[in-house]
């Protein structure tokens, strides 16, 4: 299945998403694409409402849930900060998490240590 996600006011087009792909994995796939590390969420939206998808979420089970009003809804890739490597140590010491969202880090590390499933699953053809 094709997943559609706007990245910086770009649709992207992510391929080989399942019911069982998670937010996390989707985020890495869209980070390691367009090359950028840092901490990024999903976001569903549709007409005035916004809601931040967990990492462990489905984005096609979530997007399934809206039945009808489906093809209305917009998954956003939004940056939420650098990754924790990038930050000064002080701000790294005294970090809390904002309630409501959920951050997903994408370090350097992170983004060259996917696992080989992981690149099988997303091919990576993006369509503007």
């Amino acid at each position: 299945m094709e997943l559609k996600v706007w990245v910086d006011g770009v649709q992207r087009i992510v391929c080989g998403v399942t019911e069982v792909t998670t937010c996390q994995e989707v985020v890495i796939a869209l980070a390691q694409a367009i090359g950028r590390t840092g901490r990024y969420t999903l976001i569903e939206k549709w007409r005035e409402t916004e809601r931040h998808l967990a990492p462990h979420e489905n984005p096609v089970v979530s997007l399934n849930k809206w039945g009808q009003y489906a093809s209305d809804v917009q998954l956003v890739l939004q940056r939420t900060g650098p990754s924790l490597s990038e930050r000064p140590t002080s701000e790294t010491s005294a970090l809390v998490p904002e309630r409501g969202l959920f951050h997903q880090s994408l370090g350097l590390l992170s983004v060259l240590s996917l696992h080989i499933s992981i690149k099988n699953i997303f091919s990576h053809v993006f369509h503007s």
